[in-house]
């Protein structure tokens, strides 16, 4: 029996680190321009962190970059999409179409 601590620990426990939600903190500020402007962005939008996508994407590429988390496909962060977003989104404001007209050519009535 031992007596200070709780029976269910086992004596060979080992520690490990988490797969995702820790990693190392930023002690050097390699990263904190990309941090500050993502957390303002954040305060502008009321925390939606939609429009706040591609700093949050500059953020992670600087940690990844600098050593401070291990690198991963944009896929598996959620944002493998964003280039293709935005590009479409500014084709889709360059190419609006004339008034009156929806996007298949057709008039509105």
């Amino acid at each position: 029996m031992s007596f200070g601590r709780p029976p269910s620990i086992n004596v060979g426990f080992k520690v490990s680190a988490p797969d995702r939600g820790s990693f190392p903190l930023d002690h050097y500020g390699e990263c904190k321009d990309k941090m500050q402007q993502y957390m303002s962005c954040l305060k502008q939008n009321g925390s939606t962190s939609t429009p706040c996508r591609n700093l949050s994407k500059d953020y992670l590429d600087c940690r990844m970059s600098k050593g401070l988390m291990e690198r991963d496909e944009w896929k598996n962060l959620g944002l493998s999409n964003l280039n293709d977003k935005s590009k479409t989104s500014d084709s889709a404001n360059t190419s609006a179409s004339p008034a009156g007209e929806n996007p298949s050519g057709q008039s509105r009535t």
